[in-house]
């Protein structure tokens, strides 16, 4: 099963776009992660609670899948794609990435 990849920079600009629907920032890293940088309005459900959670989620939104480099939310991904899930998309490089490709300013671990 197919997981579409996005680059740090093209879901910078897919945020910018004032007309397009914005996507789900969904952030799979554990909360000690969090606490050290995240994407701006980016709901956070640690990877291991995503199979009882996913019921928070809307199937047929644009979900864009982040933890730190981009293995974790891959694997979230393809389990979303999995349970029907219509729009899943994959942060390529995380949101390490994010940081040295869009948000420099954003703090590294």
């Amino acid at each position: 099963m197919d997981v579409i990849s996005i680059s740090a920079p093209e879901l910078a600009n897919w945020l910018a776009d004032a007309n397009r629907q914005p996507p789900v920032l969904l952030d799979v890293r554990e909360l000690s992660e969090l606490q050290h940088c995240q994407i701006p309005a980016s709901l956070h459900i640690p990877m291991h609670s995503v199979p009882p959670r996913m019921n928070e989620l809307d199937s047929a939104a644009a979900i864009v899948c982040i933890c730190h480099h981009g293995a974790r939310s891959m694997q979230v991904a393809r389990f979303l794609k999995q349970h029907d899930f219509e729009h899943v998309i994959n942060l390529t490089g995380g949101i390490h990435a994010w940081a040295v490709q869009v948000d420099t300013t954003m703090e590294t671990y």
